[in-house]
């Protein structure tokens, strides 16, 4: 049962933060062999001054738009599929 959390700034429509919800899902399922019904998401958006990040790490732009993603898995995942996941999402 993988977890996954989803941080961004408030703001978002209902519709929009769902279908980032189901990205990264399908992502899963595509890629890692999750099942379809396995979906444990937790989506918070957050305020002005609370979504702390480096908008110029290892020289990426980065705005307020900024998406991070958190994807808790089980051990035995080979590294290709985490890598094939990662790529999917981005």
């Amino acid at each position: 049962m993988p977890r996954v959390r989803i941080d961004l700034h408030q703001g978002h429509a209902e519709e929009e933060l769902a279908a980032i919800g189901d990205v990264v899902h399908r992502a899963m399922v595509e890629t890692i062999a999750v099942p379809a019904d396995d979906r444990f998401q937790v989506i918070t958006e957050h305020p002005s001054g609370r979504l702390i990040y480096d908008r110029h790490y290892l020289d990426v732009n980065r705005d307020d738009g900024i998406v991070l993603i958190q994807i808790t898995l089980a051990r035995g995942r080979p590294v290709e599929k985490k890598e094939a996941l990662y790529r999917r999402i981005a």
